[in-house]
Parts: structure tokens; sequence; C-alpha cells
């Protein structure tokens, strides 16, 4: 029964006779093989606005044309034969001044003797004869499209008006290439300038004169600084043939300073993202090995001559170092021994631990080495050598979690830590005095590291684990390059400390 069906329906298709739509013609294909049978264009929908627009107006004047209602009936059996055609065959899609574009020779609406006006399309055909040799004058980059067709239509209308040839060596489908090629050519030139430009920018006449531009690209606090520390580390910069070396500076800056991803500076800086990567490392290398010199611990001498009042008010002139830690992201490592030694519960994710220590004068004067972020601040403060930093006589402040009073006594230095309330009830008044007087000095290690983040924000983002993977010939990693140049740009702002 099936095959029966099947059968029927081919042997149906088989005999559908297909003929010509247009009212009087009696041309069918199974009579005139010589003839073309074409389809009502259809609108066309993904090709854009300007291709919707047109394949709809030509499928308007279709119907128009054919002067039937075709209502309630499948238009894809619509068909028109060539024998309606000028040139026997359909013009193409975006030929719209072609009198092919639409059936016009023996409709059913019209008279047949109507001639059909094919002067218009006849002149184009003689222009563009006439425009191998076409060169676009200069001033023609100030008029675009639709003022050229509309200076078309008029010399067309004034030829068919006047009846006399006008002589004109502008032919419309070729200029209207021309001028796609103009459009072409300025947007590569806008994409050139803007190239241009971002490579004139971030150069030393950028910042100069603009502090504000200085503090918030680099967070140096100004030109003059950002000038001295560029010609501290010029001789030791990479060279690089697309950028300067003070372009280098300036990018490196700007990743430390705002965080940014190396394809956002790619395409700042008009260079490839592994270049980025790469240029970024060699420059941290060289800025470390020339700031760190900048954090150095003071001799004792300079201590106590530049001691802040509320030091000397509180604890005279032995104070040295306020030390505290922070921890900085990083990307959760392969290895189980390495997420371990990392984690931390109180930051509820893998992290990297810094003792820091500054001045009474609110200076960075000592960087650990990273450790695991498991790790206590106590086994830092004993082996990360800290402890040979101090003389006898010394006084440390620190918080609560560093109960290193034995191993600084074994130096012959005091370290002041807040009182404990475990076992009490409460704390003494005298206990009270000197944890607020404690605190109030200690904080200036809170306000440090506030800054150094604030100031360098790729530390409080999540660093890469090849910043802890990559170490040069000494062992030193990326990751600990990055802090130390960091404190080091803090060393060269304004102190927090008010030494009035």
């Amino acid at each position: 029964m099936i095959h029966r069906h099947v059968s029927v329906t081919v042997l149906f298709l088989a005999n559908m006779v297909i003929k010509c739509s247009i009212f009087g013609c009696v041309n069918r294909k199974d009579r005139e093989n010589d003839l073309h049978y074409y389809r009502i264009p259809k609108v066309i929908t993904r090709q854009g606005l300007e291709c919707e627009k047109l394949s709809s107006d030509r499928q308007r004047v279709w119907l128009a044309r054919i002067g039937q209602d075709f209502t309630n009936k499948n238009m894809d059996n619509v068909r028109v034969c060539s024998a309606h055609f000028v040139s026997g065959e359909k013009a193409y899609l975006h030929d719209h001044l072609n009198p092919d574009w639409a059936p016009s020779v023996n409709l059913g609406g019209r008279p047949a003797s109507t001639p059909v006006n094919t002067n218009r399309f006849q002149r184009q055909v003689s222009r563009k004869r006439r425009l191998v040799e076409f060169e676009l004058p200069e001033e023609t980059n100030l008029v675009d499209d639709h003022v050229y067709s509309k200076a078309i239509e008029h010399v067309d209308v004034e030829e068919e008006n006047t009846g006399v040839s006008v002589q004109t060596d502008l032919d419309a489908p070729l200029m209207h290439a021309h001028f796609e090629e103009i459009q072409k050519l300025r947007s590569e030139k806008c994409e050139l300038e803007l190239t241009v430009n971002s490579l004139d920018k971030f150069d030393v006449e950028f910042f100069r004169g603009n502090d504000d531009r200085v503090k918030h690209l680099t967070g140096l606090p100004s030109f003059l600084m950002i000038q001295l520390l560029f010609e501290f580390i010029e001789p030791y910069l990479p060279n690089c043939v697309v950028l300067s070396k003070f372009k280098l500076m300036t990018m490196t800056l700007m990743k430390l300073r705002m965080n940014l991803s190396n394809i956002f500076l790619s395409y700042v800086f008009g260079i490839n993202q592994s270049s980025v990567s790469r240029l970024f490392i060699k420059t941290i290398d060289v800025m470390f090995k020339r700031m760190k010199k900048l954090i150095k611990w003071p001799e004792r001498e300079t201590l106590r001559k530049t001691m802040p009042m509320e030091f000397r008010k509180y604890f005279g002139n032995k104070c040295a170092v306020i030390i505290d830690c922070f921890k900085v992201f990083i990307e959760k490592p392969t290895g189980l021994k390495a997420r371990a030694q990392t984690w931390s519960s109180y930051k509820h994710h893998h992290t990297i631990k810094y003792l820091i220590g500054i001045t009474p004068q609110g200076s960075v004067s000592y960087i650990s080495d990273g450790w695991g972020g498991r790790v206590s601040d106590k086994h830092i403060t004993e082996n990360s050598g800290f402890l040979s930093k101090l003389l006898p006589g010394d006084l440390v402040l620190a918080d609560r979690g560093f109960d290193v009073k034995e191993s600084v006594g074994s130096v012959c230095a005091e370290v002041k830590i807040p009182a404990f309330t475990k076992g009490k009830d409460q704390l003494s008044a005298l206990d009270i005095e000197s944890t607020r007087k404690l605190a109030h000095c200690r904080i200036h290690v809170e306000r440090v590291i506030g800054s150094v983040r604030q100031k360098y924000t790729i530390l409080n983002g999540c660093l890469p684990i090849n910043f802890l993977m990559t170490k040069d010939s000494e062992g030193i990693t990326t990751m600990d390059k990055v802090v130390t140049v960091a404190c080091g740009l803090v060393n060269l702002c304004d102190s927090v400390v008010d030494f009035n």
C-alpha cells in the first residue's frame, strides 16, 4: 500500500506542467524547451538590511508586474518565463537599474506595443566600456554614495529630457565599487591612527607635567619620581624593537598597578600577548635586582634620629621594626602536597604568606620570601632570616600570633605583643593601657600593607601558579620578585606615618 502511494505521488509530480503565470501568456515548459522559467524572488533576511530591503522591493515589483492575486496559493509554484525579459534572462539582485531586474516585456496588463525604456541601462553599459582606465579624483573623497547617486540620476534625467547624450566619465556600479574601496581605506586609516596614537602614548611626554596621570597609571607620586626610577633602571632594561625602554617600564608598572591582563596590554601597546608576558618577566627581573636595595634595614642611629613622636612617647628610641604577615591568593596547585602547604583555612583559598617589617617611619625595611599559606607566623619569623637583622636592645612590635619572645630574646632583643585574655575574666588596667599604646603604633604596619595592596592591585588578584614555578639562578620566584618590587615602589611614595 505504501509503495502504491509513493508511485502515485511520483506520477503526479511528473505530470505537473510548469507554465507561465503572466496573464495571456501560453508558454509551457513541455512545449517550449528553449525558455527558462523563474520563480518569484524571495525576501533575503540573512544578508543585511540593505539586501533585505532590495529583495523585498524586487518581490513587490514582480508581483505588481504579474498583476494577479496569489492569496492562499503556494508562491513557489508561480513561474515567469524568460520571454518577458529584454535579454531573455533575469538580472542580478543588486543590478537594480537593469530593465531585466523584473519582467517588463509582453505583460498582460500592458498593451503589447508599449516600448520598454532601456536608454538608461544602455548608457550605463556604454560608460562601463569607457571606464577601463578610470581614476578617481582626489575631490571625490568628500562625496558619499547618496550624493553621487543623486548626481547620476540628475544627469540621466537631463539626458532623457533633452535627448542629448551628456559625456561623463562616471559609472554608477564602478563608482559604487570605488566608494566601497574608499570606505575600506578610511576604516584602515582609523585603525592605523589608533595604533599610532597608542604608540605615542605612555612615553615620557605622555606623563610630563601630569602627576595625576602618573599616580593613576603607575602608583608613583609624581612625574619626577617616575623619571628618577627610569634613570635608575634604564641601563639594565631589555631592548625591544617595538617598545622603548620607558614604555616597557610603564607597561610593567601598569600591570602591577591595575592587574591588567596580557591580552589587554597587547592591544594597548601594539604587541602580541606572548611578548607582553615575556617582557613583563624580564622587566620584573631587572626591577627586582635594582629595587631590592630600596628595602633596607636602617642603621640604629638613623632610626633614633628620625623616630616619630608617638613612638618616642610610648617606647622611647628602642623600637626598630613592626612586623606582620599578609597573604596573596594563588591558583590551585596540581600537587597534593603543594595544595596542603598553600591552603589557608582562614582565607578559604590557596595562598602564599609573606612576613613584612616596617620601620617606625613607615618604610618597608624587610620582606621575606614566600611561604605556604598554612605555615604559622611564628615559624616564618624564626626561619626566614628576620632574627639576623635584629641588634641587642631592639624592640619589635607584633600581633598576638607572633609568640616569638624566646627566639627574639636569643638575640638579646625584645618583642611586645598585645596581652592575652586566656584564663582571665578581663584584662587589668595596666594591660589595657599597654595594649592600647601598642595597638596605636602597631596599626601602621596594617596601613602599609593596605597601601601596597591598594597601589598595586596585582597582589589582590589570584596570581597564576607559574609565578611560583619560574625561578632564576638564585632560586627566587617571580612571585617573590613582584612582591619585593611592589614594596620598593611603596617606599618611593609618601609615608603613612605622621612625624609630628
